[in-house]
């Protein structure tokens, strides 16, 4: 804090810590709403944020509300291969239009701007922030009940801008079994809580494997860790997903909305329940 701060954040430009988060909030597009914004978070990469962003969005969608997912992760995209997504974001004068799936939600990701998918995005991190930023209140998101904010791993400067720029309702923590699921939770727990953002539960990817012969759970990872770490942090687990072919097989193909499963029950239960900004 400078010696000649008035507490006043609203017009300095100072980034100390005494801020409050709240401060650098954005408001979306004119023309969108959005009643409510979750991010899906994880303290490392490869435990299937972008799988379960996409899952949640579809079971949120068969109940009935009208979702979207924000894509965050700009150098990882892959939100518009698991819905089948193929074709170009479209716009005009007025915003961006997101792309929409086949039952209809609403999708934006730098996937959809590019002129070939498979070109990386090799930028820095401002201009990736400024994308995200872009992402939120460039395109006009129409009717949207619950979005989900697929976010990049780590604490970096996506999951910063979003945590400061976008009214984020609450975080769902996706991790997988292995011994490390404690740091990973941790650095996850932590940012939330400098931020102010309410964590809404862990989910954890990747935890078993069924028998297809006599239905047992095989833990291919070794014993999950996972209902220990949550109770450090007194949060609930909100689901158990199995490493299954299925939805390998549904996300390769583009069809991520047409799996029926029950992993997601407690999850939609707590979003719902979730306050919205």
């Amino acid at each position: 804090m400078s010696e000649s701060c008035n507490n006043d954040c609203s017009n300095c430009s100072a980034d100390c810590a005494s801020r409050d988060p709240k401060s650098f909030l954005e408001p979306p597009h004119v023309q969108s709403t959005i009643r409510k914004v979750i991010g899906v978070v994880s303290g490392k990469g490869g435990v299937g944020k972008s799988m379960v962003s996409s899952m949640l969005a579809a079971n949120f969608q068969k109940k009935g509300y009208h979702t979207a997912v924000l894509d965050a992760d700009i150098t990882g995209p892959s939100i518009p291969k698991a819905f089948g997504i193929n074709e170009r974001a479209t716009g005009d004068e007025n915003g961006i239009y997101p792309a929409v799936t086949k039952t209809g939600i609403q999708i934006m990701s730098v996937n959809l701007l590019l002129e070939d998918t498979t070109d990386p995005v090799i930028w820095r991190g401002p201009v990736i922030a400024g994308t995200v930023k872009q992402f939120w209140q460039d395109v006009i998101w129409t009717d949207v009940d619950c979005m989900f904010v697929d976010m990049p791993p780590g604490t970096g400067d996506v999951p910063l801008t979003v945590f400061q720029m976008i009214p984020v309702d609450g975080i769902i923590i996706v991790t997988s079994p292995q011994e490390l699921v404690s740091m990973i939770v941790s650095k996850a727990v932590k940012m939330a809580q400098m931020m102010d953002i309410p964590i809404l539960g862990i989910i954890e990817n990747m935890s078993y494997v069924e028998c297809p012969d006599c239905g047992k759970h095989i833990e291919v990872f070794g014993k999950s860790h996972v209902d220990k770490v949550a109770s450090e942090y007194n949060l609930p687990v909100l689901g158990k997903l199995p490493m299954t072919p299925s939805i390998a097989a549904a996300s390769d193909a583009g069809d991520i909305e047409s799996l029926q499963n029950d992993w997601f029950e407690e999850a939609v239960k707590v979003i719902e329940a979730a306050s919205s900004h």
